[in-house]
């Protein structure tokens, strides 16, 4: 176990270590959730806290508000983090927090940070501790709890969701750290132009921490103008944060993308469905992931319309085990296209569902006779296939007949639809009845 943010009072500790909130005034946005009258403010003033799980992206705050309770707090506050802690640990801690609270009534706060990087096992070793109250537990995660957490502590804790800080509050924390002398960077002669500040809010996309890391690093490699004045132009800015921040887990933010990528698909917005693809591939999504849900949808929402949108999406499944990323990238954009492009039915999946619907509910009728398998001995004097009609031997290939079950004659499953090539096939048929 590690001494609580002892790196805090480290002189060379990172800008964003350091600048840490002391307590709720200082602390930066999540105002939904520690906002005046808010209810875990409210907990954490009152020193009432139960078990909680902070949920967001990185450099939303989660550590620190850690920290501020670990400063508020009369409980004894102990901090470990998945990535390295194991059962072992743990065990220790609950030990402890026993002794404490039958000792000295005093009760334990145990910080768990990366909480998602816990297996199922080690997860259930906090259970007895945290169900009988002998233990408040605090999880930090990056990752959708009800994704990665057992479902056990999920019930036993509140989840509050932080979200990435908004762009006047980064604005804030950047002139606050330019003047702090103490935990900033208020020792140096600091002019920023407007424009160097957008460019760290921008490429940040909401990380508190991207912003810090980056104004830290233009401060101290700029060199002081004749006056002693560090200039951070917008070219320092985007030599000091480089590439934007970009936040995918492996969680609700991958499925949110995703699903973003279907429905502009769907809504043939092909810009979107590209950008959105764009996404994934960059944050290193598994492209056959991608190229699977294309296939689906091919089908699910444009189906009969554009039989051969199928064709496309299989092909670039093929491609990518062929040729691989990056490559790929560009088979995968022209399903993409194609897709977003191509005349739009849900004819297909309501047909199956609307049929699987009544099978599930028994509707389960016989097979009429004539429809009977007649091929094998005895088949006949049991009455199997007589009647049936060959339809190839009638003009048009068709010949009217019953080919549902007694129970469901004249249900429709399949209601074709007026776009693409559905709308020709719909034509057709209708002309060969």
């Amino acid at each position: 176990m590690e001494d609580l943010f002892s790196v805090q009072q480290d002189t060379y500790a990172p800008l964003a270590e350091r600048f840490r909130p002391r307590n709720l005034e200082e602390y930066i946005g999540q105002k939904h959730i520690v906002g005046k009258g808010k209810l875990l403010r409210r907990a954490i003033e009152a020193d009432r806290l139960s078990s909680i799980i902070l949920f967001g992206p990185p450099g939303t705050g989660k550590t620190s508000l850690a920290f501020v309770i670990s400063q508020t707090t009369k409980s004894n506050f102990v901090r470990l983090n998945a990535v390295s802690a194991g059962v072992k640990d743990i065990k220790e801690v609950m030990e402890k927090a026993r002794e404490q609270l039958k000792l000295y009534g005093e009760k334990t706060i145990l910080f768990l940070d990366e909480i998602h990087r816990f297996n199922k096992a080690q997860q259930d070793a906090l259970l007895p501790a945290v169900e009988k109250g002998e233990l408040i537990l605090i999880g930090a995660t990056t990752e959708n709890p009800y994704f990665e957490v057992n479902s056990a502590l999920l019930s036993r804790s509140q989840i509050f969701r932080l979200e990435p800080l908004k762009k006047e509050d980064l604005e804030d924390a950047i002139q606050q750290v330019l003047v702090d002398e103490v935990r900033g960077l208020g020792h140096f002669k600091t002019k920023i132009d407007p424009e160097a500040i957008h460019h760290f809010i921008e490429s940040a996309n909401g990380d508190l921490r991207k912003v810090l890391n980056g104004l830290e690093l233009a401060v101290t490699t700029t060199v002081p103008n004749s006056e002693g004045i560090i200039h951070i132009t917008e070219e320092v800015a985007a030599e000091s944060i480089q590439l934007p921040a970009i936040r995918y887990d492996r969680g609700d933010q991958r499925y949110d993308i995703m699903s973003a990528m279907i429905k502009s698909i769907r809504g043939s917005d092909s810009d979107a469905a590209l950008y959105w693809m764009a996404r994934m591939i960059v944050a290193g999504e598994d492209p056959k992931l991608i190229a699977r849900r294309l296939i689906v949808h091919a089908s699910e929402d444009i189906g009969m319309a554009n039989p051969a949108a199928l064709e496309q999406a299989v092909a670039a499944f093929h491609a990518l085990e062929t040729v691989g990323l990056p490559e790929a990238r560009i088979n995968l954009a022209q399903a993409v296209i194609f897709l977003a492009e191509s005349p739009k039915s849900n004819s297909v999946i309501m047909a199956i569902d609307a049929a699987i619907h009544d099978v599930r509910n028994g509707v389960l009728g016989e097979v009429p006779a004539h429809l009977k398998d007649a091929h094998y001995a005895g088949a006949k004097k049991l009455g199997h296939g007589k009647g049936y009609k060959y339809p190839h031997d009638y003009p048009n290939h068709y010949i009217e007949q019953q080919y549902l079950p007694d129970e469901l004659v004249g249900r429709k499953y399949y209601l074709p639809s007026d776009q693409g090539t559905e709308a020709k096939l719909r034509n057709r048929n209708r002309a060969s009845k």
